[in-house]
C-alpha cells in the first residue's frame, strides 16, 4: 500500500446570484429568520481574542502581529517534491496553491492535495478569497482524464476534489464534475470521493447530475454568518446554500461544509448558523481561522485561540455533527479522510 494514502481534488465553490433559494425564502417569510436562527444561550462565551480597530494602519495587512499559533513549516520533503511533479506533468491545478492554503506543506508531504478542477479562474469575486477572477478560458475537456490519471498513479484511497465558478457556463460545470467523478471511479475504483461545489447559481438540474455521479461525500461551503455574505460572499445567497444542503441529505448523502472564523461575524451569529446548518441534516463541520491573502481582501478583524475552537467543537458535536474538524489552521479538505470515516455509516454489530 503507498504510503500517499489520500488526495483532495478541489472545485472552487462557484459564484452565487443574486435570486435566493424559493424553497427556503418561502418557508422563511419576508423578513424572517432562518428556523433555529436565535441567540442560543449556551453558545460559548470569550471564543474570540478581538483585535484593536485603532491599532490597524492603512498599509498593515493583520490586526497586530500574527499568533504564534498560525505559524507553519515551510513545504519540503519526499512526499511534496513527488506530488508536485505529478500535479505539474498533468497540468493540474491545486487550490493549495491558488488560495496559498497555510497547510500545504503538511498535507503535500503526506500525499493529500486538493485538486481545483474547471481551471483556474473563478467568475466570482469573493471578498476573502485568492483565486484568481475573470472571464475564463474555453473548458479542458481532458481534464477529467486525467484526474482520474493521477488518483490512479498515487493509488488513492481518498479523494477531494473541488473546483472555480463557473457561471458562464449554462451548465456552471457540472458535466465535467460528473465525468470527473467517473473518470475517477473508473481509474480507482477503491477510493471515496469527496466534492467540494458551488451553488450551480440554485439551478438543481445542475447539482442532480453531480449526485447522480455518486459521490461519496457532497461538500459545499457556507464560508461565514448570513450577515456578513453582502462583504464576504456578494454574489452568493445563504438560503441557497442551506437549501443545497438540505437536498443532498434528502437523497443519503454525507454532507460536509465549514465557516471561517474571525472575518467579521459574532459569536451568537456563530451559534445560530451552526444551529441552521445542523437542522439540513449536515454531518461533517469544519471551522478555521479566516487569514486575509493580500492587502486587497477582507481585514482579520479577530483571532480565535486553539482554545476556543475546541470550544466551538464541543459546542458542534453538542448539536449532533458526526464529525467537527476545528483549529485555527483548518481548511475545508484537511483530515478529510479522517472525517469521512467518522461520518461514514457503521454496519450493525
Amino acid at each position: 500500500m503507498s504510503k500517499l494514502g489520500t488526495l483532495s481534488l478541489t472545485v472552487l465553490d462557484p459564484p452565487w446570484t443574486a435570486s435566493g433559494s424559493a424553497e427556503i425564502s418561502a418557508a422563511m417569510g419576508a423578513g424572517a429568520a432562518p428556523a433555529g436562527s436565535a441567540v442560543l444561550a449556551s453558545a460559548p462565551r470569550d471564543l474570540v481574542v478581538r483585535a484593536d480597530p485603532c491599532s490597524r494602519q492603512p498599509d498593515q495587512a493583520w490586526p497586530g502581529r500574527k499568533p504564534s499559533w498560525l505559524r507553519v513549516k515551510l513545504p519540503a520533503g519526499p512526499g511534496y517534491r513527488r506530488l508536485r511533479e505529478l500535479i505539474t506533468a498533468h497540468r493540474l491545478h491545486t487550490v493549495c496553491e491558488s488560495a496559498q492554503c497555510p497547510n500545504m506543506g503538511e498535507c503535500w508531504g503526506r500525499g493529500t492535495a486538493t485538486i481545483m478542477i474547471l481551471g483556474d479562474v473563478c467568475t466570482r469575486r469573493c471578498g476573502f478569497c485568492n483565486v484568481a477572477t475573470g472571464r475564463p478560458p474555453g473548458l479542458d475537456q481532458d481534464e477529467p482524464q486525467r484526474v482520474g490519471q493521477t488518483a490512479a498513479l498515487l493509488r488513492l484511497k481518498h479523494l477531494v476534489i473541488t473546483s472555480v465558478n463557473r457561471d458562464e457556463l449554462k451548465d456552471g460545470g457540472a458535466e465535467i464534475w460528473a465525468r470527473t467523478i467517473g473518470e475517477i471511479r473508473a481509474a480507482a475504483p477503491g477510493a471515496t470521493v469527496e466534492v467540494l461545489i458551488p451553488d450551480f447559481c440554485g439551478q438543481w438540474e445542475n447539482l442532480q447530475r453531480v449526485l447522480d455521479a455518486q459521490p461519496d461525500i457532497l461538500g459545499h461551503n457556507v464560508e461565514t454568518v448570513p450577515g456578513q455574505y453582502r462583504r464576504v460572499r456578494p454574489q452568493a445567497k445563504y438560503p441557497r446554500s442551506l437549501e443545497l444542503l438540505r437536498r443532498a441529505k434528502a437523497q443519503g448523502f454525507v454532507t460536509k461544509t465549514g465557516l471561517m472564523l474571525g472575518i467579521g461575524e459574532r459569536d451568537e451569529e456563530v451559534a445560530a448558523t451552526l444551529r441552521d446548518i445542523r437542522a439540513q441534516g449536515v454531518d461533517i463541520l469544519t471551522l478555521g481561522q479566516y487569514l486575509q491573502p493580500t492587502r486587497r481582501h477582507l481585514p482579520v478583524e479577530r483571532w480565535i485561540t486553539p482554545e476556543q475552537f475546541t470550544a466551538w467543537k464541543r459546542f458542534a458535536l453538542e448539536l449532533g455533527f458526526a464529525a467537527v474538524e476545528s483549529g485555527p489552521l483548518v481548511r475545508s479538505s484537511y483530515h478529510a479522510d479522517e472525517a469521512a470515516a467518522a461520518a461514514r455509516p457503521q454496519p450493525p454489530p
